[in-house]
């Protein structure tokens, strides 16, 4: 299916939940994510979401199907420490918040405004303070 490109109004960044409730067609993400659309606003996630919201039972073709709408930002070394910086600087654990700080780190290089949907608010303000505008999910 042919994607209209859109010129950027800002980015809609998913995060772990984001993405799973997209897999299970829970009506209020999928609205909110096609209205992005509706405004140009352009969709990203991380390549570790991917990662993180894939288990036994995920429908592998929606998911192909899903992300063949989204920009995939890879992590690089740059990337990570980038996050582990965001980490230092919050006081949070790399072993429980690696892919948080990872999240974090891509949404504030977004192109601007950025909303995310999370599940983790309180996490997601303590690394991305008022730079991305926190939607929970």
């Amino acid at each position: 299916m042919a994607r209209r490109k859109l010129s950027h109004e800002g980015t809609l960044v998913l995060d772990c939940e984001g993405l799973s409730k997209l897999l299970d067609d829970h009506e209020p993400t999928v609205a909110q994510v096609a209205e992005a659309r509706h405004r140009g606003m352009e969709v990203v996630i991380n390549a570790l979401t991917i990662v993180e919201a894939t288990h036994r039972r995920t429908d592998q073709a929606r998911l192909a199907w899903l992300l063949s709408g989204f920009r995939i930002s890879p992590i690089s070394d740059k990337e990570a420490r980038a996050a582990s910086a965001l980490l230092l600087g919050t006081g949070l654990h790399g072993h429980k918040y690696a892919i948080d700080a990872a999240v974090a780190e891509m949404a504030i290089r977004q192109q601007r405004p950025v909303v995310m949907l999370t599940s983790d608010v309180d996490d997601m303000k303590k690394l991305c303070g008022d730079r991305v505008h926190l939607v929970g999910i």
